[in-house]
């Protein structure tokens, strides 16, 4: 697994983390990581939500690959 360093945070800030960790019965580092999954999740619910707005706009494919084949080979569409 991949180890993460934050520097340069505030005490006070650090302190109230962890203060507030331990409230919820949890390590710093156990509230750390679920705020990074967290934060992790969140940009791909944002990507799918995207995608499902793409989706929706577009609607479904209805092409059939082999009638576009079959037209191209038997006109002059393929053929310059």
């Amino acid at each position: 697994m991949a180890q993460m360093l934050v520097r340069n945070i505030d005490d006070d800030i650090a302190e109230r983390f962890k203060a507030k960790a331990k409230a919820e019965g949890k390590s710093a580092e156990q509230a750390m990581r679920d705020l990074i999954e967290g934060y992790a999740a969140d940009g791909k619910a944002e990507a799918l939500a995207r995608l499902d707005a793409i989706r929706k706009r577009v609607g479904p494919i209805t092409l059939d690959p082999v009638a576009i084949i079959r037209e191209d080979r038997d006109t002059d569409h393929g053929r310059l």
